[in-house]
Order: C-alpha cells, then sequence, then structure tokens
C-alpha cells in the first residue's frame, strides 16, 4: 500500500485516492512523497496520459495509468471508484499541477468521497499561487475563478462582477485569447488597474509582466503572446472611495 492510512469497512482493507500534485514546467519541483506514492499505487488515473508519460519515465515509474477526463464516462469513474473500495490505491494526476483545480478532477475525487473511500492529498505545484505570489500584489486575501468564459459577451460580464472585489483576482487564459481578455479587463477594471502576466512559470522562458492593465495590453498587441498564461489582478482599493 502507498501509505498506512487506509481504513476497513466489515474487515476488507479500503483503498485511498491520492490527490498527486505533479510539476507544472520543472519536473525538479516534484516531491518526494509524490514519487513514492506514485511508485506504489496499484492506478494513476492521468488526465493527459501523453504528459504523464513523459513525467512517468523521467521518474522511471512502472504505474499502470488509465485516462481521466472531462469526456471520461460515468462507467470508467465508478469502475475506478469501486477499484478503491476494493482495496486498491489509487493516484490521479492532472495535466500538470494539483489535480481538481480547473481539472476534471474534483468529480473523480467527489465520487470516491461519495463511495466512502479515504481521499488525501499529495501537495504539489500550483500555476495560481506560484503567479500570486510573484505577482507583488496583496496575497492576504484572494479570489481564484479558474478559466474565464470563451464568448466575449460573457466573458466581459464576469469581469464587470468583479470590479468592485477588493480581494486580489486571478484566472487563467490561453495565449489566444489573451489579447481579448485584456481588452475585456481595461472595460471592467480600467487602464490603471495594476495586473501581473506570468507565462510558462517554472519553465526555461518563465516570464511575469507586473504593469497597469492598458500597458499590459499594449504589450501583448505589439508581441504575439505564447505559452499558459495566468492573469493576477489587483482588487479595488474602497479606501480611495468617495
Amino acid at each position: 500500500m502507498a501509505e498506512a492510512m487506509a481504513t476497513e469497512r466489515e474487515g476488507v482493507r479500503l483503498g485511498v485516492l491520492y490527490i498527486v500534485g505533479t510539476p507544472i514546467g520543472n519536473l525538479e519541483d516534484i516531491t518526494l512523497r509524490a514519487l513514492r506514492v506514485l511508485k506504489e499505487v496499484s492506478l494513476i488515473a492521468a488526465e493527459d496520459t501523453r504528459s504523464a508519460r513523459t513525467l512517468l519515465q523521467h521518474f522511471e515509474i512502472k504505474t499502470p495509468t488509465t485516462s481521466f477526463h472531462d469526456n471520461t464516462s460515468p462507467a470508467k469513474m465508478q469502475r475506478i471508484v469501486e477499484r478503491i473500495q476494493e482495496g486498491e490505491d489509487v493516484a490521479i494526476i492532472s495535466e500538470a499541477g494539483m489535480p481538481g483545480i480547473s481539472d476534471p478532477g474534483f468529480t473523480l475525487i467527489r465520487a470516491a468521497l461519495a463511495g466512502g473511500c479515504d481521499v488525501t492529498c499529495v501537495p504539489g505545484p500550483s500555476a495560481s499561487l506560484n503567479a500570486l505570489v510573484l505577482s507583488g500584489l496583496p496575497t492576504h486575501a484572494f479570489r481564484f475563478v479558474g478559466f474565464l468564459p470563451r464568448g466575449p459577451g460573457q466573458r466581459q460580464k464576469r469581469l464587470d462582477a468583479l470590479a468592485q472585489d477588493p480581494d486580489t483576482i486571478i484566472c487563467y487564459e490561453s495565449p489566444h485569447r489573451l489579447v481579448a481578455t485584456l481588452r475585456n479587463a481595461v472595460e471592467a477594471f480600467g487602464a490603471d488597474r495594476p495586473i501581473a502576466v506570468a507565462r510558462e512559470l517554472t519553465k526555461r522562458f518563465e516570464e511575469v509582466i507586473r504593469a497597469p492593465i492598458g500597458e499590459a495590453l499594449a504589450h501583448f498587441e505589439e508581441t504575439a503572446p505564447r505559452g499558459e498564461f495566468t492573469l493576477v489582478i489587483a482588487g479595488t482599493d474602497r479606501r480611495t472611495k468617495t
């Protein structure tokens, strides 16, 4: 067994679902505990088996894998839960980062909990928290909103609803929608609101642009966005309101 924490039901040992955080870029960020758990579980449920293969081969981990993503059938999810109920330990990993954060892993986590399984977390990197602490913006209270809506109207409405939030706001965005999202952000927050635009975190070309939203927009209108982006937007300072 991966760890001696499983419980018993009617004399039968139940397995454990391990939520395992994996690197968001630099493979050196994986923890010793994560490596041990991934080696010892019976099965790894991976959002993307290709990226999982890269990770597992790098660390010479030969544990069987199965895909678990947005399109996984309820029947397959139930079978994974049944394996845990029958005493097998299973790990779930995201394509990168922490499973369950803007990620289909939360459905398996909920199903395992509903099935009476033990669930524990092996913590690891998260792009949202990395970007937050690198941003230089307040960290004592923040709101993570995941991926913004793809449609421009719904995206503008979502940002407008956040405009008066006093807490720092964190969201993810793809490179091909970044400029449009920054334009929406100027409309919602104003061109002078501070933002940190982080891309390729922990990777070779990691970059964090800290500027007013209007300046960040101008930069990416001139420089084509590349990589995966995390946006960190300052909350409103209500003390300056009259």
